[in-house]
């Protein structure tokens, strides 16, 4: 999953391991002071996590990794 818009990372509501379903929110990006859900675009599991709590990350940016 990739970053949709440039930000800040403000939470990251998932974990390594964890089973998602498409739709579930993965973690919260900060934009242009909002919040954003970035959301899983299919299910599966959380194989890694490229990013951390308050990284700033660019436009396109892998952030979660799921298999």
């Amino acid at each position: 999953v990739k970053a949709p818009m440039q930000g800040n990372i403000n939470d990251i509501k998932v974990s390594v391991g964890q089973s998602v379903n498409k739709g579930d929110t993965l973690l919260i990006l900060e934009a242009m002071k909002l919040e954003n859900e970035v959301v899983a675009e299919f299910s599966g599991v959380v194989k890694s996590i490229a990013v951390a709590k308050g990284a700033s990350v660019q436009n396109g940016q892998v952030l979660v990794v799921i298999g």
